[in-house]
């Protein structure tokens, strides 16, 4: 299993135009966890005639989520888009009740923030169950990748 993990996973991931995505430190610090614990820790394989471990680079054009899978050596490996119009309703909900969570931080009881943050929670596993239906049959991916990858879509979504 060491050395099917060791090939079913991304080591590297670049979000292209990350430079210029504006974003409060809340959202920048969420998106360096991301990153970072997606390194860490993922379970992914596309659906291509090759091993891995892979570069992915995410990125939005014309409103369309493109996933860009690479090998090690950058060349490409597999490319696919997919329409943003399904996770549109839950990127919004979500972004509202993080705007209410980082207010409450600030101002609310622990039982309020929690409350909150259980609404919050619930929705990224909503979108990353979405994510996961859409990916169906071009990228297989355990639901922590699946929630990691969430949390940086709904980063590149803030400039669409």
């Amino acid at each position: 299993m060491a050395e099917a993990g060791a090939t079913r996973r991304i080591v590297s991931i670049h979000l292209a135009d990350a430079a210029s995505l504006r974003q409060s430190a809340e959202a920048e610090q969420e998106r360096a966890v991301a990153i970072f614990d997606l390194i860490e820790e993922n379970e992914f394989a596309p659906s291509v005639d090759h091993p891995g471990p892979y570069h992915l680079v995410l990125a939005v054009q014309d409103k369309k989520l493109v996933f860009d899978i690479r090998d090690t050596s950058d060349q490409e490996l597999y490319r696919f888009i997919l329409s943003l119009t399904p996770f549109r309703r839950i990127i919004k909900e979500y972004f509202d009740v993080c705007e209410s969570y980082y207010a409450a931080i600030k101002t609310s009881s622990l039982s309020q923030i929690e409350a909150i943050d259980m609404g919050r929670r619930g929705l990224h596993n909503e979108g990353s169950e979405i994510l996961r239906d859409r990916l169906a049959g071009k990228v297989e991916m355990d639901f922590g990748t699946a929630r990691r990858l969430f949390t940086l879509i709904c980063a590149l979504h803030m400039k669409t």
